[in-house]
Formats: structure tokens, C-alpha cells, sequence
């Protein structure tokens, strides 16, 4: 097995790429702490490997990216100890053929470039990301493979969460597009303005890079709320959640 490691702000993705079946056949989920031991992991990791059946002995490579830094080095020694692997970590260096449009390519996280390497293997067109991770992001590329640019805004929880914590009466409330797009209590309020008010966001981005571009993309979800703006399914030609993952496989094994 292939084993993508997306370390992001909010979550530690591990997906295991089944060779046999040629499918991202276990997902694994833990939360992202800043203080992480390679022993927690290590141990979180063992009871999911317990309970799926599996050993660390079939995953025979492994590729990494964070945008978590103080994370790195304990991810690095996690598939040292624990798989006896010495990972592809994935940097600037490791997409070096890929042409980069912006003033600071460097910059750029290595998920949405594992995003973008794998948006245009697939397609070979001109395509543009959404991801809904921590940050809502639009990576545009060309139908060359170019990175033309990306643009960032809040994500839906964190949307959520800096109204919580900027107001004293409004509740948490679950992400879930309610049927009416106007509120009628304040549950259904917060609800109706975040996810109707992205879902708006999402389409006035999308139409307003192809006006100013002039071209049409194929345009691709992906990110653990892709599928929460149920609204949006028209926009979007296809929504792949393990697209960053793929994109970690594919540039791991080119290194």
C-alpha cells in the first residue's frame, strides 16, 4: 500500500492507496495538535490498524504534506519508527517542473500543489480547485499545467467558529443547508446565511475568474465539506475528496 499523509490545520489525513484494488481503500482521521508525540500517533494509529485488519508492513511508501510545521518532524519520525520507511516530505523542490504563475511561488502549501498535480493528470485541461479544508481555496491552473493563482477565504467552520467566539448569545450550530434560504429562528439563521451566503461566494468566484480569464475550466470540489453545499452540485463537474491525496501519490513517486 501507498500511504498519503495530508497534514492540515484542522485534521491528519492518513490515506491508504490499496495497489490490488488500485483504490484509496482506509482513511484514517485524527485531529491536528501542535503538540503531538510521535508516541499518541504511533498508538491512534496501531488501534486503527487493529480494528481495519491491517499491518504496518504492507505499506511499502510514503508521501507527506503539511502546512503545520511544528508537525513535520514528528510526522518524519512517525513513518521512521513506526512503518521503518523514510518518506517523500513534499517542498517546494518536489514539483519543480510544474510552472508557477505567482510572485512567491514558494509560498504555496503543498496541498493545494498536490491538488493541482493531480486535478491535471486527471484532466489535462484548464481546471479550477475548490477546496473546503480550514481555508476555502481557489487554485486556477491552465491548460498547460500552470498554476495561474490561488485565491483564499475563511472556510465554512471557520466562518462558524469566529462567530461563536465574536458573540455572546448565538449557538453552535451544525453544518447542514437548511431547505429555506431565509431564517426563521436563529439556528436556522446562522445555517441559511453561512451556507447559502458561501454557496454564493462560491459561484460569483468561479464566474468572475472565467470572465476575467476568459476561458473555461473544469471545475473540481474536493476538501472533507465538499459535499455539505448539496446546492452547488450543478457547479462543480466533479468532486473528489481524496484528490489531495491522490496528488501526494503522484508527487512522491515522481521524487
Amino acid at each position: 500500500m501507498f500511504l498519503s499523509i495530508d497534514a492540515g490545520n484542522s485534521n491528519i489525513v492518513f490515506g491508504f492507496y490499496d495497489n490490488g484494488s488500485q483504490t484509496w481503500k482506509y482513511e484514517h482521521r485524527v485531529e491536528t495538535k501542535r503538540e503531538v508525540s510521535v508516541n499518541k500517533l504511533a498508538k491512534d494509529l496501531q488501534l486503527f490498524f487493529l480494528e481495519m485488519g491491517l499491518k504496518p508492513i504492507q505499506v511499502k511508501q510514503i508521501g507527506i504534506s503539511s502546512v503545520v510545521p511544528e508537525i513535520n518532524r514528528t510526522l518524519i519520525s512517525l513513518s521512521e519508527s513506526f512503518f521503518n520507511i523514510t518518506p517523500h516530505f513534499i517542498n517546494e523542490h518536489s514539483y519543480s517542473s510544474v510552472n508557477i504563475l505567482t510572485t512567491r511561488p514558494a509560498e504555496m502549501g503543498t496541498d493545494l500543489m498536490a491538488n493541482a498535480v493531480a486535478a491535471f493528470e486527471a484532466h489535462r485541461s484548464a481546471c479550477i480547485i475548490v477546496d473546503f479544508g480550514t481555508a476555502l481555496t481557489f487554485t486556477v491552473i491552465s491548460d498547460k499545467g500552470e498554476i495561474i493563482g490561488v485565491n483564499i477565504v475563511p472556510g465554512l467552520k471557520t466562518a462558524l467558529k469566529s462567530l461563536f467566539r465574536n458573540t455572546s448569545k448565538l449557538p453552535e450550530v451544525k453544518l447542514e443547508l437548511p431547505t429555506s434560504a431565509i431564517g426563521k429562528n436563529t439556528i436556522h439563521s446562522i445555517q441559511a446565511g453561512i451556507l447559502y451566503g458561501y454557496s454564493g461566494l462560491v459561484k460569483g468566484m468561479l464566474q468572475t475568474i472565467q470572465q476575467e480569464l476568459s476561458m473555461d475550466f473544469t471545475i473540481i470540489a474536493t476538501g472533507g465539506l465538499s459535499e455539505i453545499l448539496t446546492n452547488l452540485k450543478d457547479t462543480f463537474d466533479y468532486i473528489d475528496r481524496d484528490l489531495t491525496l491522490k496528488g501526494i501519490k503522484i508527487i512522491a513517486e515522481r521524487n
